[in-house]
């Protein structure tokens, strides 16, 4: 037995809002929509991870989801267009990641990053 996906399923009012969000923020993809559940994604290939934490990392608050893309200074620039404020970051840690804390619309805590 193999697992073949893991998908993330963020609690929303109002799916088609908040997955805006996702779709101009970081550029994912609409893939289904039944209108009371919305996927967006990527057609790209991805490894499939679960992290556990007692925090997340220089002290900040563990995040739903960490998100990892290839220019985190695009995604700065998306974040600053909508005027979405920026919880923590952008800085460069430690552990060889430049990344920022930012909330979708429902609240969720976002780790976005890029590895250095």
């Amino acid at each position: 037995m193999r697992v073949k996906r893991i998908v993330a399923n963020i609690e929303s009012r109002d799916p088609s809002s908040a997955g805006e969000f996702y779709k101009k923020i970081l550029g994912l993809d609409l893939l289904m929509d039944h209108g009371w559940i919305r996927t967006y994604g990527s057609t790209e290939k991805m490894g499939v991870q679960v992290s556990i934490a007692s925090e997340g990392g220089s002290g900040t608050a563990v995040p739903a989801l960490s998100i990892e893309v290839d220019d985190l200074g695009e995604v700065l620039r998306r974040i600053e267009e909508q005027n979405i404020p920026i919880e923590y970051g952008p800085v460069e840690e430690p552990w060889g990641v430049r990344r920022l804390h930012v909330r979708d619309p429902g609240g969720v805590l976002l780790n976005v990053l890029e590895h250095c």
